[in-house]
């Protein structure tokens, strides 16, 4: 069965969108929010205001998971180049591939950061208000940091082998 027209420009249209979302925030805050804050705040507004930035951004980030993997599989399905799951007979089906084990990563870097970072350094922050710091929040910070640029170039990755199978 054939996908409606209008279904399948509402699934493009949603899937850009949470694109632009994921994507677009990752950019806007590995190349500007956070090089910017860390030079323009004290480490306790900068601690705040990371917090703040996470809590709106984490929600956000998921929801733009759930969209596109259910978007995906719709316009996945009705691509004249997909001839099954498994099946890489041709460059589309290898593009997409590629573009789906980048988006895996991407899924995985967010999970980790997600249950594991952050909830770390808002452990590392009560140590550190009871004055019992041991230096673990810098290097967390430095990790989510360093996390979020990976991401980051995966997210890019993921543009490149969406613009290949476009163009196959």
């Amino acid at each position: 069965m054939e996908t409606p027209a209008w279904a399948l420009l509402l699934s493009f249209w949603v899937h850009m969108l949470a694109t632009v979302v994921w994507i677009g925030g990752l950019a806007a805050l590995t190349i500007l929010i956070l090089p910017i804050a860390s030079r323009t705040l004290d480490e306790k507004a900068y601690a705040r205001f990371l917090g703040t930035v996470h809590r709106r951004l984490e929600p956000l980030g998921w929801i733009s998971l759930g969209v596109l993997t259910a978007t995906g599989l719709i316009q996945t399905v009705d691509n004249e180049n997909y001839t099954g799951l498994l099946s890489f007979t041709n460059n589309w089906a290898r593009a997409m591939l590629l573009k789906h084990i980048f988006f895996a990563g991407m899924v995985g870097v967010s999970a980790y950061i997600t249950w594991r970072i952050t909830p770390a350094l808002r452990h590392a922050a009560l140590l550190k208000a009871r004055n019992k710091d041991a230096g673990e929040e810098a290097r967390l910070e430095g990790r989510r940091a360093a996390l979020l640029r990976v991401n980051l170039l995966l997210g890019i990755a993921v543009l490149v082998f969406t613009a290949l199978a476009r163009i196959s």
